[in-house]
């Protein structure tokens, strides 16, 4: 009975000819979102596909050649909007969806789903349960482990459906506008620093970024450096500092307001990414270029590490996870980072800028 029924799911999937996939994360969630895509073009190449996401999640989604249509939900609570959030639902009940996959199986997304008045809904549950997840949601398939790796927890979700899954793809698609832009303002061949996340527990202190950039330029008379950052105050001074204290015209600071498009055209000009636990390391990967990340060795962090020889994941132990109140917090300053030795980056960089060359 059970296969018969996966069988029909499978059917339904394969004959659709509008498909939404709901996903409300941010860059990250996005990037890795877009290999569960391609799955889903490939097994239903004849149906539009389009995906509902956090906005910045929509600019990385929209670079995806297998999506259509990418729909910008706002998120942030104060630019959030109940009229703007209610016409992004008639807009979708519109489309008249046969499918819509919610693979992240959050509260929101579920009830977007749910509003979308697709025909079939499907999802993995959430972290809670509620009396009316019977009603947002026709299919759930299993919740995949959290510690395997992200993209491939949303691709074993189709594979639940019955879906065959293929190797993993991103092939991001960068506008001619971003590279050219880009070309006048990145050198080709740099190593990109991307020195900010989410939250200073997540960063490793300036201190370190400083001694790890004077370092590397004094290995290499040739090597470039840029670094960027979002237009968030905190961001800016931080790169500020960070130019200022290491006083050399061969590392540089681009502009705050690059776009999506243009920070991954940056990307694919770099030699190498070494950065914080971000979107941006994430943005990275999908672009091709190999990578090196700093990461607090948190529950479930394993999920979100770069796989493959190409990058390297230095992670330290952190006293402060699963704390009510985290030692670092109130000293906006993450300490187990900041055991990380500047040596041991440089390292580690200097290991994959050497593989990158002999491979190129």
């Amino acid at each position: 009975m059970e296969s018969v029924r996966l069988n029909a799911l499978r059917e339904q999937i394969r004959t659709a000819k509008k498909i939404l996939v709901v996903d409300l994360g941010f860059l990250g969630d996005s990037v890795h979102l877009i290999t569960a895509l391609w799955e889903i073009k490939r097994f239903a190449p004849t149906a539009a596909l389009h995906v509902a996401a956090a906005s910045v999640g929509a600019e990385v989604l929209r670079l995806a050649p297998c999506v259509d249509k990418a729909w910008a939900v706002e998120l942030h609570p104060a630019k959030r909007r109940l009229a703007d959030q209610w016409r992004i639902v008639q807009a979708l009940r519109r489309e008249n969806y046969d499918i819509a996959f919610n693979t992240s199986g959050a509260d929101r997304a579920t009830i977007l789903t749910a509003f979308s008045g697709a025909r079939c809904r499907i999802g993995c549950p959430g972290g809670r349960r509620h009396f009316w997840d019977s009603l947002a949601i026709h299919h759930w398939v299993p919740r995949q482990p959290s510690v395997m790796p992200a993209f491939e927890q949303r691709r074993q979700m189709l594979a639940a459906c019955g879906l065959t899954l293929e190797a993993p793809r991103w092939e991001l698609q960068i506008p001619d506008v971003a590279t050219r832009r880009t070309e006048a303002i990145a050198p080709e061949g740099a190593i990109h620093f991307s020195i900010n996340a989410s939250t200073p527990l997540k960063e490793w202190p300036l201190e370190g970024w400083v001694d790890l950039a004077k370092r590397l330029l004094a290995a290499d008379a040739q090597l470039r450096i840029v670094a960027t950052g979002s237009a968030n105050a905190r961001e800016q001074e931080r790169l500020r500092t960070l130019a200022t204290s290491v006083a050399n015209e061969r590392l540089a600071v681009l502009p705050p307001d690059l776009a999506i498009a243009e920070l991954a055209a940056v990307l694919r000009r770099c030699r190498l990414h070494v950065g914080a636990d971000s979107g941006v390391l994430h943005l990275a990967v999908a672009t091709g270029i190999p990578t090196l990340s700093l990461f607090r060795d948190y529950h479930d962090a394993s999920a979100w590490h770069p796989t493959g020889p190409a990058h390297r994941v230095l992670t330290v132990p952190c006293q402060c996870v699963n704390r009510r109140d985290p030692p670092c917090a109130a000293k906006g300053r993450a300490e187990c980072l900041a055991a990380l030795p500047p040596a041991e980056v440089e390292m580690a960089a200097l290991k994959l800028l050497f593989s990158d060359s002999r491979a190129r």
